[in-house]
């Protein structure tokens, strides 16, 4: 994140003594950090030393199935057509992937007394139904419909939901961690004036009291593919304190702010948020593109380096039709694509668009699962012939 927050108790200075209220025993500082000790980092205080678990034993619960058949082709998928039932882990169905990241949702039905901590990967959380709160030792970061959570490499957490008749998230897995574009904050690292958001926009975690409690707590931990169960001998929300920049945080998809130009602007004055190997970027309500002969619909074009993900959220997408919430769409580098037939000339005259989508443009081919042809739509690939 590009600022520093202190919630809790901490010492006057890092790496000094702190002790507890019996004045013997002390608080153990964990320092939490990135790039070798070099890139962001935040320090907690716990109540146990933070390395403690009982037992280790690798576990098989989950099985991404590739579809190594299919075709380098223009995909159309819908999401909703494959729903598992589970808690914010078991429920995830994975859709794309490649070395470097994983698209999956997930529609979330139960709660879990299961903590998670994925240290691969960072993970990009999209609450598109339901409401409720992630806790970590961090504290509790509430969320609602909308809500994009961002949740560090390491980070142990837990998903609520108030209700569960009606939750579903998609989930954005990355081996580099999602970054505010340089180009969006000035040299002292405060947003600009012409940035898409601004750090009001930003919500970070809620002061939650340690849990001070000893017992069996069972710690699901995900390094690249594999997956282990750690057995705690205590409560893993036993921080009394932290301060730092890095944390999760959410930020909701309808505080972005977005560009308004004479013609039509290319796909990068949407973005988001970048990593080492893609690019999240949204579409928002916005005033269409004002010359008297502009048009609004996107120009055809070649992603000759990347691969286009779209998934959709809500509205009319102009340039296409046969979407839907939950649709996902995939245009691979290298062959060309926009809008279905009509939908360029239908756009001639249209003054706003009321569209929200979520793109994701990866540096590197996607790897489709049989989730993908399960519920993809037929003849997707031909829906640009005119007849």
């Amino acid at each position: 994140m590009p600022f520093y927050v202190k919630l809790g108790k901490v010492p006057q200075k890092r790496h000094i003594t702190f002790y507890k209220e019996d004045g013997k025993s002390l608080y153990r500082e964990e320092l939490f950090s990135t790039k070798g000790f070099s890139g962001i980092y935040s320090n907690k205080y716990h109540l146990y030393m933070p390395p403690q678990v009982e037992a280790i034993k690798e576990i098989f619960p989950f099985q991404d199935k590739k579809w190594n058949d299919a075709s380098l082709q223009y995909y159309h998928f819908m999401t909703d057509n494959k729903k598992s039932e589970g808690n914010f882990l078991s429920s995830r169905n994975v859709f794309l992937k490649n070395r470097h990241c994983s698209i999956s949702t997930a529609n979330i039905t139960e709660e879990t007394a299961l903590f998670y901590r994925n240290s691969f990967s960072h993970e990009l959380l999209f609450v598109h139904y339901g409401e409720g709160e992630l806790l970590s030792e961090y504290g509790r970061l509430p969320l609602k419909e909308w809500d994009y959570v961002v949740v560090p490499k390491g980070t142990t957490y837990q998903l609520k939901f108030k209700d569960y008749s009606n939750v579903k998230i998609l989930i954005v897995e990355s081996d580099s961690p999602f970054e505010i574009p340089r180009h969006f904050r000035n040299e002292y690292g405060q947003l600009k004036e012409d940035a898409p958001y601004y750090e009001r926009d930003f919500a970070v975690p809620q002061f939650m009291d340690p849990f001070d409690v000893k017992g069996n707590f069972q710690l699901l931990i995900k390094v690249a593919n594999r997956y282990f169960e750690y057995q705690l001998p205590h409560h893993p929300f036993d921080v009394v304190g932290w301060d730092g920049f890095l944390y999760p945080y959410t930020f909701n998809i309808k505080e972005y702010s977005p560009k308004v130009a004479k013609i039509h602007l290319p796909p990068p004055i949407h973005l988001l948020f970048e990593t080492a190997h893609f690019v999240v970027c949204n579409f928002v309500p916005r005033l269409y593109d004002f010359h008297p002969q502009a048009i609004p619909a996107p120009y055809y074009h070649s992603n000759v380096d990347s691969d286009e993900v779209l998934y959709y959220v809500h509205g009319d997408f102009m340039s296409r039709s046969g979407v839907q919430e939950g649709s996902i769409t995939l245009h691979p580098m290298g062959i060309p694509h926009g809008p279905q037939p009509g939908r360029t000339e239908a756009s001639i005259g249209k003054k706003e668009t009321e569209e929200y989508a979520i793109m994701i443009d990866t540096f590197e081919p996607l790897e489709v699962t049989q989730n993908v042809k399960e519920t993809m739509v037929d003849e997707y690939s031909q829906s640009w012939l005119e007849k």
